[in-house]
């Protein structure tokens, strides 16, 4: 496995662009980013439920929120506290709340932070992201950023990595991560870990090869960077034929997970490239497609899963990996858990990568099952061809981006789930550098054709528990609360909360916008409150 460290020097700066005057800045609000958010309190995020320290809740990626002011009995009763308009574009961010201030990222990679208690702008930082920024397969967003001591980091759609002062928002340090020219792209939030920020890279649409870089948080030093796609003599160099590695797609553009006890960061790839056409790169096309576990001090790669192999339907598998501790046939066993792309929930070992159970959550055409060791039996005939061939899962897959959640109450593994099948097309394509690199495309279903649900499923079977109904296939993430409720949203615009042990629909607020982007949870002042955004507005609601 490639491992190389180029270093990237750090432009230190003393201004922000935008409102950064320190002195416009409310004191009481950000007092408590004095404290610093240290890794001993990442780590312990669970013991401190007023706050939501990192994009999906906690290292092991619950999405799951302890606080239960909000219930089954009172959650009819919501109503916006107040809300956030932010600046045009596609809003995919999560929020992160640090003792009464927010933090947010707006379209495409600018960042606010926010009285949590009222919304009021405390202080906005601008990308200066240029016009003509390069976005090839995939939208103009950006889902937010990490937090560390006394430092914000946020990713630009233009390969930037930059760290801000919590207090003011003006600039520590800049990196150039990578070459925008080429495809590449940062939408994901970073992950803070001990002293150093993990950051991934999208732009396998444009044949360019992923890898994960771990920076040095105080000095913008580039510590190692983890290729996806090996070179030749390295081990799965052997999965790529001729010279179809030098641009071979495999994305890392979702926050990955982390296990404290165990020391290991697990993040997840996309991708081969070209995304339809694998004439040209026939074997498995490692490490596409696939979770790695790393050494979080050396970016060292200690096992692997694939999840599918010689992908031709663009289904990444970077979907949020989701760690469990549980009774697995009578022992405890450290679980990673995951509802992938390709319509198939899997279990694994975490320590060990072993495959120990997977089975179908949706509506999939294109394999019988999963053999003993994971490996997908791919149904002939289901590749993408010159005429079309219409599979299950289309391109967007059963899920994507958008984040589940697993409650420690209920047991249960929530997905917004997408059903809707493509018909799949495979064309000649040559690399250019900068461009697209598809070989083929895709003609999804619409209308009644799709569709989509919340679903919940056994955490460790995959097993349905309930299904709520959706209009269309969704583009928002779920929440589950010690409350007993589950928190989504739909493309028509509504914002919902379900019970979470029956499915049932308990309150809904139409916010007259597509909902696209994963609910979270805090508290200030003794009182809870809910956030997702639909539109271009961010809702925070609370009881009256």
């Amino acid at each position: 496995m490639k491992r190389r460290t180029p270093l990237p020097m750090a432009t230190p700066a003393v201004t922000v662009s935008g409102l950064a005057a320190g002195a416009l800045l409310c004191s009481a609000a950000l007092a408590g980013v004095a404290a610093q958010v240290s890794f001993e309190r990442l780590v312990n995020a669970d013991d401190e439920p007023h706050n939501w320290f990192t994009y999906s809740g906690n290292y092991a990626s619950h999405r799951f929120s302890a606080l239960d002011r909000i219930h089954r009995g009172n959650v009819g009763d919501l109503k916006v506290i107040w809300a956030y308009q932010m600046s045009g574009g596609l809003i995919e961010t999560t929020p992160v709340v640090v003792d009464g201030v927010m933090y947010v990222t707006e379209p495409p990679s600018n960042v606010s932070a926010l009285d949590a208690r009222t919304g009021r702008r405390l202080w906005h930082w601008s990308a200066n992201v240029p016009a003509s920024t390069k976005n090839i397969g995939f939208p103009r967003v950006n889902r937010g950023v990490a937090i560390l001591d006394e430092t914000v980091f946020v990713g630009t759609l233009d390969a930037r990595l930059v760290a801000l002062d919590a207090r003011s928002g003006s600039v520590r340090w800049e990196v150039d991560v990578a070459d925008n020219d080429l495809g590449f792209s940062i939408t994901l939030a970073p992950l803070a870990l001990d002293g150093k920020v993990i950051v991934g890279m999208s732009g396998a649409e444009a044949g360019a090869n992923g890898f994960i870089d771990a920076y040095d948080a105080e000095t913008g030093e580039l510590l190692w960077r983890t290729y996806t796609i090996p070179s030749p003599g390295e081990p799965g160099s052997e999965t790529w034929g001729g010279d179809s590695w030098e641009h071979g797609g495999g994305s890392t553009w979702l926050t990955g997970s982390y296990d404290p006890e165990l020391d290991l960061l697990y993040w997840p790839t996309g991708n081969p490239a070209p995304d339809w056409n694998g004439d040209a790169r026939p074997g498995d096309n490692l490490y596409t497609n696939c979770i790695l576990a790393l050494d979080p001090d050396t970016g060292e790669m200690q096992w692997y899963f694939q999840y599918t192999p010689h992908d031709t339907h663009d289904w990444d598998a970077t979907e949020i990996q989701v760690l469990v501790d549980a009774e697995w046939e009578g022992e405890p066993r450290k679980l990673l858990v995951t509802a992938n792309r390709n319509a198939f929930y899997y279990v694994l070992d975490r320590e060990t990568g072993e495959f120990l159970h997977g089975v179908e959550y949706s509506k999939q055409t294109w394999a019988e099952g999963l053999d003993e060791n994971g490996r997908p039996i791919v149904i002939p005939g289901t590749e993408p061809t010159e005429e079309g061939n219409l599979v299950w899962p289309s391109l967007q897959g059963s899920a994507n981006w958008f984040s589940p959640s697993y409650s420690p109450d209920t047991g249960l593994f929530y997905q917004a789930t997408r059903i809707m099948g493509a018909i799949y097309y495979k064309a000649e394509v040559e690399y250019e550098p900068g461009q697209p690199f598809l070989g083929g495309g895709e003609q999804a279903l619409s209308g009644d054709d799709a569709s989509g649900a919340v679903k919940a499923l056994d955490v460790l079977t995959g097993e349905l528990r309930w299904e709520f109904p959706l209009l269309s296939p969704p583009w928002a993430g779920v929440m589950a609360t010690r409350g007993g409720l589950v928190f989504g949203g739909s493309n028509e615009g509504n914002i919902f909360a379900l019970d979470a042990e029956t499915g049932e629909a308990l309150w809904d607020f139409q916010a007259g916008a597509g909902v696209r982007t994963n609910p979270m949870s805090f508290e200030v002042d003794g009182e809870q409150r809910v956030a997702t955004a639909a539109g271009g507005v961010l809702w925070v609601f609370g009881l009256p």
